[in-house]
């Protein structure tokens, strides 16, 4: 178990100085992980520098009042779905001092899968807004992820920060 908390460890570190070197501040919107990603990176010392809030929406009514998500994209797509995460980072942006987001929705289990989206599906979405008068850039994907309900969320978590920081790195916005 040390070296999944070390490897979060490292890849939290290493998206603090991307984000210290490009000036930008990030806001995480979490649901299957409930928390973890902003618990990541708030252990960067610093981290108050770069890391400006966490919204975790666990419910479809949070989702919708605390970061706008329209309740026809849960209708139409699911709680568990890309156009849903993309909403939820749109929204922590929005409700945000940050100009880079990360949103994570999905089905942790052991219970709640369907044969659609089964126990592991995990949905994200990665926003960044360099521009104030343009709208932001998003990438979206979904993984499935094997193991039960607490390896589901690390490999969320891991997911998530690795995403960031690819986006980073290769600046795909610009």
């Amino acid at each position: 178990m040390n070296d999944i908390v070390d490897h979060i460890a490292r890849l939290a570190e290493r998206l603090g100085a991307l984000l210290v070197e490009q000036r930008l501040v990030l806001a995480t919107a979490e649901s299957c992980t409930a928390g973890g990603i902003g618990f990541a990176v708030t252990q960067v010392a610093g981290s108050s520098g770069w890391y400006d809030r966490g919204f975790i929406v666990y419910s479809n009514e949070a989702k919708q009042q605390v970061l706008g998500v329209s309740p026809v994209y849960l209708r139409d797509f699911g709680a568990v779905s890309e156009p849903v995460a993309r909403a939820m980072a749109f929204g922590a942006l929005t409700h945000s001092q940050a100009q880079i987001a990360v949103a994570v929705t999905g089905i942790a289990g052991p219970g709640g899968g369907t044969l659609d989206k089964p126990v592991g599906t995990v949905c994200f979405a990665w926003a960044i807004k360099r521009d104030p008068a343009a709208a932001p850039w998003v990438k979206t994907a979904t993984r499935r992820f094997e193991g039960d309900r607490a390896a589901v969320r690390t490999q969320a978590i891991v997911a998530a920060l690795e995403g960031l920081i690819s986006l980073l790195e290769q600046r795909q916005d610009v």
